[in-house]
């Protein structure tokens, strides 16, 4: 891929505006020489403005996201991209959300731009964990891991199961479930459906990858071995 194509799909502007990076001087190696639009080479040393290109596509991040903010691209309040620079917003192949949480709802969230990883850790096939901590208004009876665990239980307005959930009790109010499934509000109605109410919520891993101290509203790109870590049983 020529230069010019391939720092324009990073988001560093269009095509015409990456040319005139070019004619002045901004785009250069390693070692501080100007580079030009038909120069090959390596991704890695090419810079703008003396600082490294942004990762090539295979993108993926982690991030920790706080609460308040949407995932989604039009809200009209804060959403999550917002909390990413702003040419992330427009690379090509575009950044997305694998799987939501809610507004309410803090945790870690993942991006990424490979569209079959997305769908790879988001397949009822793959069976990623996620695991979420849980505050509620009243005291756990105890019953409801058994409950959790059966593989019998229906949400409000649905017809199929959900698959069997580790229910770990951490407090008399305070509860860390592992699900398999990605339904609608699925924690919340999970704990509704035993007859409480979640206060506060927040997701600590996917698989074997969590937040790892990642400070609310930061985020950060993952390597292959981080990424190899979703699936991790």
């Amino acid at each position: 891929m020529k230069l010019v194509k391939l720092i324009a799909s990073l988001g560093y502007g269009s095509r015409k505006d990456v040319a005139q990076l070019f004619r002045a001087g901004r785009i250069t190696d390693a070692a501080g020489e100007v580079l030009y639009a038909d120069d090959v080479v390596p991704y890695e040393t090419i810079r703008v403005d003396d600082e490294p290109l942004d990762p090539p596509p295979g993108l993926t991040l982690m991030m920790h996201k706080p609460l308040g903010v949407t995932c989604s691209r039009k809200d009209p309040g804060r959403v999550v991209y917002d909390l990413l620079p702003p040419r992330y917003n427009v690379r090509s192949p575009a950044l997305s959300t694998v799987g939501r949480l809610d507004r309410d709802t803090s945790g870690l969230l993942l991006f990424t731009d490979d569209g079959a990883l997305l769908h790879r850790i988001i397949s009822p096939k793959a069976q990623v964990t996620k695991v979420y901590e849980a505050t509620l208004a009243q005291d756990l009876r105890g019953d409801e891991g058994e409950l959790f665990a059966s593989g019998t239980l229906l949400l409000e307005g649905e017809t199929t199961p959900l698959a069997p959930a580790a229910l770990e009790l951490l407090g008399p109010r305070h509860a860390r479930l592992g699900v398999s499934e990605g339904r609608y509000h699925q924690v919340r109605r999970m704990f509704a459906a035993a007859g409480n109410h979640v206060e506060t919520l927040q997701r600590v891993s996917i698989g074997a990858l969590t937040l790892d101290g990642l400070p609310p509203g930061e985020w950060r790109a993952l390597d292959a071995a981080e990424v190899a870590l979703i699936f991790a049983p």
